[in-house]
């Protein structure tokens, strides 16, 4: 399974992101073609990427949809541009497919990459629409939290993320639950 670049689908264009927005490009389409679009991206490259575009206060995020019929929870991460969003999540999608998941807590730098540290999503059925559209409320869900350039948290004071920050959807993981993966 390869990754590919771009497997997304969301809404709405933002001036500054790739324009990949499939229902914007097929005018008259339905929810129901969307979703159609989703599954043949899922079937064929064995997940796809769900962007939400920021609306104002609120910052981007985006998730996997497809992982969960591979016994893998889905990935999301916010607060970052939706193509950026897209390079991580397909990367490390591809790496879990055939890798160990990453226990809540794990710090890593990923390749060409930010400094992420996963979460486990608290509530993954109020934040994965699309993933739960398609497996039920049942899913599982870990979050990339990355760190900004100065390699502060969002959980951090020092922290300086995009506008609206970056939503962190679950509890970090006690000091002693955490480790540095290289």
């Amino acid at each position: 399974m390869s990754v590919v670049p771009g497997i997304v689908g969301f809404y709405h264009h933002y001036a500054g992101e790739a324009n990949v927005c499939w229902m914007c490009d097929h005018p008259g389409a339905t929810e129901w073609n969307y979703q159609d679009h989703l599954r043949s991206l899922i079937a064929r490259h064995g997940w796809a990427v769900q962007g939400v575009e920021r609306d104002g206060i609120h910052p981007p995020w985006a998730y996997t949809v497809g992982l969960t019929p591979r016994r893998r929870p889905e990935l999301v991460i916010t607060g970052i541009g939706l193509t950026r969003a897209t390079r991580v999540l397909n990367g490390v999608a591809a790496h879990l497919l055939h890798a160990d998941e990453p226990e809540p807590g794990t710090q890593a730098a990923l390749l060409d990459g930010p400094l992420i540290e996963v979460v486990r999503v608290a509530a993954p059925w109020a934040h994965l629409n699309m993933a739960v559209e398609f497996y039920g409320r049942r899913i599982r869900g870990l979050q990339l939290v990355h760190a900004d350039k100065r390699g502060s948290w969002p959980w951090d004071d020092a922290y300086q993320g995009v506008r609206g920050g970056q939503p962190v959807l679950g509890p970090r993981e006690p000091p002693e639950r955490r480790r540095r993966v290289e």
